[in-house]
């Protein structure tokens, strides 16, 4: 099977669950606002293609400039759906930090801090080493989950479950595709320059990436806007 637009089918199949997730999560907003803020993501691919790894892109503009259409699918995507898939089943909304309360998160000062620092590791660690962007980016995410932890002990909880059932979907998700076309990770990963374990045929590195993406994006939007989880359906913000 040819497997020239196969990064870009299945990043529009991941756009697809993300309107099937859409449709059903308890809060649109929340889910619709971190997708977009999360699409602009895909831009930083040139730090990804080709040293992490190179499929065939749309137009070829992967292979010739570094960008391609196809993150900007998957990053739209992904956002989402790590900030809601978890939260499927269940009637916790969000609303806002009740101003008492945020007099009683002292580490909360930090708030600022915290929301950016993904984005210095990362920088730091692109700049001061000769790790792969794909651990430097996971590394970057897993600060900020922390960070996130650090001020709003509140959201460990969730930071966790996000963490295993994004990690959880993303392996489902990867081997479906690994099974519909078999060899695309010997041919398009950089095996030469990550560590080459494998689960099941889905690379560490990906698992390592959804972990981190679950643990900071399953929160990112109760920590961006001072929002509490909340179980009362009509809390929507």
């Amino acid at each position: 099977m040819s497997m020239t637009y196969t990064y870009l089918v299945w990043s529009l199949l991941l756009v697809l669950v993300w309107g099937v997730v859409f449709i059903f999560t308890g809060n649109r907003r929340k889910m619709l606002k971190i997708s977009l803020g999360t699409a602009p993501l895909g831009l930083t691919e040139p730090f990804f293609y080709p040293e992490y790894w190179s499929p065939p892109t749309l137009f070829a503009l992967g292979e010739n400039y570094g960008f391609d259409v196809e993150s900007l699918f998957f990053s739209f995507a992904v956002g989402g759906l790590a900030c809601s898939l978890y939260e499927l089943g269940s009637r916790s909304t969000t609303q806002p930090m009740p101003a008492n309360h945020k007099q009683h998160v002292g580490r909360h000062r930090f708030h600022a801090l915290a929301l950016v620092s993904p984005a210095f590791v990362f920088a730091f660690l692109e700049l001061a080493t000769g790790l792969n962007s794909i651990y430097t980016a996971s590394l970057g995410l897993l600060f900020g989950a922390i960070a996130t932890v650090i001020c709003r002990v509140d959201l460990l909880g969730s930071a966790i479950k996000g963490s295993a059932v994004f990690t959880l979907f993303y392996f489902v998700f990867f081997s479906a595709m690994n099974w519909s076309h078999p060899g695309y990770v010997d041919l398009y990963w950089n095996n030469a320059a990550i560590s080459g374990l494998r689960f099941f045929g889905v690379p560490a590195e990906e698992l390592l990436f959804a972990a981190t993406l679950g643990a900071l994006w399953s929160n990112f939007y109760e920590h961006r806007y001072w929002q509490v989880k909340s179980k009362h359906p009509h809390a929507h913000t």
